[in-house]
């Protein structure tokens, strides 16, 4: 079910085909029946050709953009949905020409009910495509505290909406530290067009001026000592991310986290699909307007520096995560969102500085 709802235009990708407009053969191949017409560009193809289009897409992208260098050791984000395990999959082909290694990272937020069942897809993963798999849980890296737990910490404050900014920020750095726990090079998450379209609309919303200069590019390079990240299927659809699912059968965990009803990710994801219904182009014209954002002098944000506290890449005195997790401790979970910053900022100073990597996310 949740296939035949995410291709609701792709009526012959199922041998659904209306008997009086027959499937027309391949147009790149020119043997075999097509399977789809590609969302992007309406070209018919059977699904071996497709699969083997979207591969090579994944292939330039890589390439072009110099995103991994040969020899990189690289940690894959495992969440088991469908982006991630095509990710793996599609890297795993491409690996022997790439000349890199790869290695499962998942994330356990702690979030009952959902979470188990996600991590036992990327097993399933790891076993069945013999790749190494490390598990990393916010209950170990930030002093016990789980997404379960948060929530309800949150759940008086009117803002239940904010779980999914704690769980966004303490995934980036649970996944940073999963990576060099596997001695990785570099990180790679399988974000999709659709992604990174609902980021922009959500920060051209927000007017968040600052986020807008940072979401051009396909990743980042590692300032501060983080990790290289980078994005391979930014460029790809998710329409085609769930057919290329559908042509290769992979197997994916397919249901929504139960906090993700309440995000503003919702709104823009609404707004998105009017849009492409008006205008098809919408979500790359988005992904590239986030790439060629021309900020005025005075409006760009400062050059981060490194947490006063754990030393992590900052753009303020405190990390995000050290704010967040300064704020739950406090038994205040909204310290660190919007104006209730500053007080953090005031008393960072006074806060521990150099903290080793190891400690630094439960050293308070």
């Amino acid at each position: 079910m949740a296939l035949r709802a995410a291709l609701p235009d792709v009526a012959f990708c199922t041998g659904e085909a209306n008997s009086a407009m027959p499937a027309p053969t391949c147009a790149s191949c020119h043997t075999a029946r097509a399977n789809l017409r590609r969302p992007r560009s309406g070209q018919a193809l059977c699904g071996t050709c497709f699969c083997n289009a979207f591969e090579a897409e994944v292939l330039h992208t890589v390439l072009a953009g110099r995103l991994l260098p040969r020899g990189a050791v690289v940690a894959v984000g495992a969440s088991g949905g469908k982006d991630s395990t095509v990710l793996a999959h599609v890297l795993r082909a491409l690996a022997p020409q790439l000349d890199i290694s790869l290695h499962l990272v998942a994330v356990d937020e702690g979030i009952g009910g959902y979470r188990d069942a996600a991590l036992a897809a990327v097993r399933h993963q790891a076993a069945r495509w013999e790749l190494p798999l490390t598990v990393v849980a916010y209950e170990d890296l930030f002093g016990g505290w789980t997404m379960d737990a948060v929530a309800r910490s949150t759940a008086g404050s009117g803002r239940s909406r904010s779980c999914c900014t704690f769980c966004g920020v303490l995934r980036r750095r649970a996944l940073e530290e999963g990576a060099r726990l596997v001695g990785a090079t570099h990180i790679v998450t399988g974000h999709n067009a659709d992604d990174m379209a609902e980021t922009v609309l959500m920060n051209f919303l927000r007017g968040d001026a600052g986020r807008l200069a940072r979401g051009g590019g396909l990743g980042s390079p590692g300032e501060g000592g983080a990790l290289p990240r980078c994005r391979p299927l930014q460029l790809a659809s998710q329409k085609e991310v769930v057919l290329y699912a559908h042509f290769r059968r992979l197997h994916y965990f397919s249901e929504e986290c139960v906090y993700a009803p309440e995000a503003f990710r919702g709104h823009a994801r609404d707004l998105l699909k009017r849009l492409e219904a008006a205008r098809p182009s919408a979500v790359l014209d988005l992904v590239h307007s986030a790439e060629r954002l021309a900020l005025a002098p005075t409006a760009r944000p400062p050059r981060p520096g490194a947490c006063s506290r754990c030393g992590a890449l900052a753009s303020r005195a405190l990390c995000q995560a050290c704010a967040l997790l300064d704020g739950l401790n406090r038994g205040l979970p909204r310290l660190a969102i919007g104006k209730g910053r500053r007080e953090l900022e005031e008393e960072a100073p006074r806060g521990r500085r150099s903290v080793p990597a190891a400690d630094a996310l439960t050293a308070f």
